[in-house]
């Protein structure tokens, strides 16, 4: 009988998390001996010695741990690079590689749900590794321009300004890598097409209100008392709007949409985007046939967390 595999998803708190339900409906359905569990640090000491000790096949990263995920790699995907965080540890013998997941898993969700990024305006709300991830691949996937907005528009800005000297180095130091997916961007077309800007919520008043898409990327809303990111008057029905928090009952920003008629979705099917995208990464990487259909494996996902979300193209 084969060894059995374990894999994590690494965070603080995570027992709520939909995660082992998700992968382990994938794994069995695969045919495979992996394991999939939940590793609750509650302080970054733990975190790292969790880490470094590499008694998994991968974890998946959560708050408040992906930069030290990615400072814990010895490889790193540029996906997790741009992002300063990791959200996917994959060890390779005595290798741990680092990626991010989050913005390929946020913004495929989105046009799974028939939402289109070809020249698009897009705000992304917060300063973190999720929302760089988030930023990143609406650009490569044909935003016209996208905005980083946060509490406070100097650190917004640096942030940025990371990011961007980061892309910068990465576009001209390595040959172009192709688009991933159909009417997306290369990854050098990305840095020299895109617009990128950042700003502060009280002072982006113009952004949000001309804004297609706007991705709130901050944990608001998770806790009681929890207001919205930004002033919700200013969005209207031409908007989408995308929450990454889900399961805590209807966010402020929800609730503001709904009353500016714009089209609200939460961050349940995100959650199932970034681990179809996990799921490929795995199968890559251990040299196995993932026979399933990226719709097949979103459907067997879906339905194992009980979210209801667009499941076909």
């Amino acid at each position: 009988m084969p060894e059995i595999e374990k894999l994590y998803v690494l965070g603080h708190p995570v027992a709520h998390s939909k995660s082992p339900a998700m992968y382990n409906a994938v794994y069995t359905k695969l045919g495979l001996s992996w394991r999939y569990g939940l590793m609750d640090c509650g302080c970054v000491e733990d975190a790292e010695a969790f880490i470094s000790a590499k008694d998994f096949l991968s974890i998946n990263i959560t708050m408040p741990y992906k930069p030290h995920a990615l400072a814990g790699a010895t490889a790193r995907a540029a996906s997790a690079k741009l992002a300063k965080g990791a959200n996917l540890l994959v060890r390779k013998g005595d290798a741990l590689i680092a990626y991010n997941t989050d913005g390929i898993g946020c913004i495929s969700y989105l046009e799974r749900c028939g939402v289109s990024f070809a020249d698009a305006r897009v705000v992304v709300c917060g300063t973190g590794p999720t929302s760089l991830a988030i930023m990143h691949a609406a650009a490569q996937a044909g935003a016209s321009r996208v905005a980083l907005i946060g509490r406070d528009a100097g650190k917004a800005q640096a942030v940025l300004d990371e990011y961007m000297n980061e892309f910068s180095q990465l576009a001209s130091a390595t040959i172009d890598l192709p688009a991933a997916y159909d009417h997306h961007r290369s990854f050098r077309e990305t840095f020299e097409q895109a617009e990128f800007v950042a700003g502060c919520y009280k002072d982006s008043i113009e952004l949000i209100s001309a804004a297609d898409v706007i991705i709130d990327a901050t944990p608001l809303g998770m806790n009681p008392g929890d207001s919205a990111a930004f002033d919700t008057t200013l969005l209207h029905e031409d908007q989408t709007v995308l929450d990454v928090v889900y399961g805590h009952g209807q966010t402020p920003l929800a609730t503001g949409a709904f009353e500016a008629g714009a089209r609200f979705i939460d961050g349940s099917g995100m959650l199932v985007g970034q681990a179809l995208a996990t799921v490929r990464i795995l199968c890559d990487v251990n040299e196995i046939d993932c026979t399933l259909s990226d719709d097949e494996l979103f459907e067997i996902m879906a339905e194992a967390a009980g979210f209801e979300c667009c499941s076909l193209r």
